[in-house]
This record gives C-alpha cells, structure tokens and sequence, in this order.
C-alpha cells in the first residue's frame, strides 16, 4: 500500500537519490529487458543507492579517510582489491599507477605475449614433424 501511495503522490522520486530516468535507460540497455515495471526500476534504484553507501561508508572506515575526513580513490580502490565482498568492482576501481610503470607492464606483457606466440609455432611445428 505504501508503494502505491508513493507512486501515486510522485514521493517516490524523493526516496532515492539517483534519477530514475537514468537508471531505466541503463536496465534497458540489457537485451534481455523489453519493459520495466515501475516498483523493479524504484527497487533498483534504492538497492544501488544502499551499495553505493555501503561502499563509501565501508572505504572511509578502513581507508585513510577518517585522518584526513575525507573519502579519497585511493581509500575505494584499496577497498576494492582487500575486501572479497567488494573484489568484483576491482576492474572498475583499478589501485592508481604512474603512467610510465603502466607503460612499463605494457611493453613486458608484449614482450611475454610474443614469447608465447613463438612457443606455439614451434610446437605446431613439431606436431607436423610426427
């Protein structure tokens, strides 16, 4: 009941924080999804609003954050690779390299990637052999 009443007085939009039209666009996105029933989008929207706080919340205790009183990348991405209920954002919150290490790890994965490639061939090669 209470559900409806917020749709039919438009509170819904004041309960979460994020905007509903955004969230439709990106459940949308997905293939599989052809219509969006309004309680799913609003349910979405407040579970993704919770993580979202949980996540800061949790980053800014075990982070720096509380010795400088603010919530720093640093403090997310940390989060990010220690805790395994946040592991899966990993990609998404990558731990910050200078530019010249990354460009270092770029070229030895190139280096290592055509290292294997030669490896391949020649056992290939080998296979022929038999």
């Amino acid at each position: 009941a209470e559900m409806a009443a917020a749709r039919l007085s438009g509170a819904e939009n004041r309960l979460v924080s994020l905007p509903l039209s955004r969230i439709r666009v990106i459940m949308k996105s997905s293939p599989e999804v052809s219509s969006i029933n309004q309680d799913a989008l609003f349910l979405t929207a407040k579970a993704t609003e919770l993580f979202v706080q949980y996540l800061a919340t949790y980053s800014y205790k075990h982070g720096r954050g509380k010795e400088k009183n603010a919530l720093t990348y640093t403090d997310l991405s940390h989060t990010a690779e220690e805790c395994e209920t946040f592991q899966f954002l990993a990609d998404i919150l990558p731990k910050k390299i200078l530019a010249s290490k990354y460009l270092k790890m770029l070229e030895k994965e190139k280096r290592d990637g055509e290292v294997r490639e030669d490896d391949e061939e020649a056992e290939e090669e080998e296979d022929e052999d038999e």
